[in-house]
């Protein structure tokens, strides 16, 4: 990997403590909450002691105060150590800036430390069986009875979904003004009413709890409400880039991993009397793969410094989010290639990263989706 000048010296001590836990904590451990669906929640109260969950949230609300690369760094050590759950990402990343961003000052006080302590593991409610990427589409409704909004419908691949303490839900709040009768509404998963389904069965992301979620009349304070009543598809699309950001940071530390247990598996495979790593079209195709690794970690940290500065806007994440999910899954493809059958063999980790990489083109927003908001800048 190159010499990255986004990171200084205290971001690298930060990633030697991260490393080292999780190298003690998680990857020891990693096969049999693959086996199981579910990273345990005392993972997450480890990780929140060790200051891994929500390093960005400020000291007054028991945060270790850091900025964003702080978050980049648990996202990518995460995914170079193999392990696409637990969702920190949803819970940090995504989540964590939607209370700090938009919620109340109460709002804020309540939730943040205990999302920094890991006790309120937190998820974000918008897809849909019916709706994906478009998020106008949504049909779960929230109706204000008295002082309480009462929500009805379902969501679907909800991440942290059977560990969720509280989810941000995505509801219409006046179906009849379209995007603009959208609201962020805080609901807590022991609500009368919330039921979580199964959880779902993924071809990758094996350790990633995933799950349906059902609202049947869930009545929750009118004060759960995050922001403003009909603000809500502003604010998804103010925190949208952070989250496409923090899908390419996955997507390069992924596909870093990817490249880095293929160069080692041919200096040791052996064929035609000698390592496959010294036969020309192994070394041409690492070569091209070192170099759209170097192009993407370049795009990828200066949308960093960009964020880092409040400069990224939409288009620029979803280019990067585009151009690494993409990169990922060519990388993903070629390295398997280069095991040979042994790529196919679940034993191997190079194939969890195939089976891992190919959601990235899909949540966040497909890469269908992603171009589509790139051309409009055009």
């Amino acid at each position: 990997m190159l010499q990255r000048a986004v990171y200084d010296d205290d971001h690298e001590m930060f990633r030697d403590a991260v490393r080292g836990f999780f190298n003690r904590e998680l990857e020891p451990n990693y096969d049999q909450w693959e086996k199981d669906g579910v990273v345990p929640r005392s993972f997450w109260l480890k990780a929140g002691e060790q200051g891994l969950l929500c390093p960005q949230i400020p000291e007054e609300y028991s945060g270790p105060g850091g900025d964003y690369r702080y978050l980049s760094v648990v996202v990518e050590e995460l995914h170079m150590a193999g392990a696409t759950g637990p969702g920190f990402a949803v819970h940090s990343d995504i989540c964590s800036a939607y209370i700090l961003n938009q919620g109340s000052e109460e709002q804020k006080q309540k939730w943040l430390p205990k999302m920094v302590s890991g006790e309120a593991i937190f998820a974000i409610a918008m897809t849909e069986p019916g709706t994906g990427s478009d998020l106008q589409g949504v049909s779960t409704t929230a109706r204000l009875d008295g002082d309480e909004w009462v929500i009805n419908g379902s969501k679907t691949f909800i991440s942290n979904g059977q560990n969720a303490d509280v989810v941000i839900v995505v509801a219409k709040t006046d179906p009849s003004l379209g995007a603009k009768g959208i609201s962020l509404i805080l609901v807590e998963s022991d609500r009368d009413g919330y039921r979580c389904g199964r959880n779902l069965e993924k071809m990758g992301l094996h350790a990633q709890d995933t799950s349906e979620i059902f609202f049947d009349d869930v009545r929750v304070p009118k004060s759960n409400l995050l922001g403003e009543e009909g603000r809500g598809f502003v604010q998804l699309m103010t925190e949208l880039p952070q989250e496409r950001l923090a899908i390419a940071v996955g997507c390069m530390g992924l596909a870093q991993r990817a490249y880095d247990l293929t160069v080692e598996y041919t200096k040791e495979r052996m064929a035609f009397g000698k390592p496959i790593i010294e036969l020309q079209n192994t070394r041409f195709k690492l070569a091209s793969l070192k170099t759209e690794l170097a192009a993407g970690w370049a795009l990828t940290d200066q949308c960093i410094e960009h964020h880092c500065r409040g400069e990224l806007d939409a288009t620029d994440a979803a280019m990067a989010k585009l151009w690494t999910s993409e990169m990922l899954g060519r990388m993903a493809d070629e390295c398997v290639q280069l095991f040979g059958g042994y790529g196919y063999m679940m034993e191997y980790p190079i194939s969890r990263v195939f089976l891992d990489a190919r959601i990235q083109r899909i949540f966040g927003g497909t890469s269908e989706i992603m171009r589509e908001l790139i051309s409009r800048s055009l």
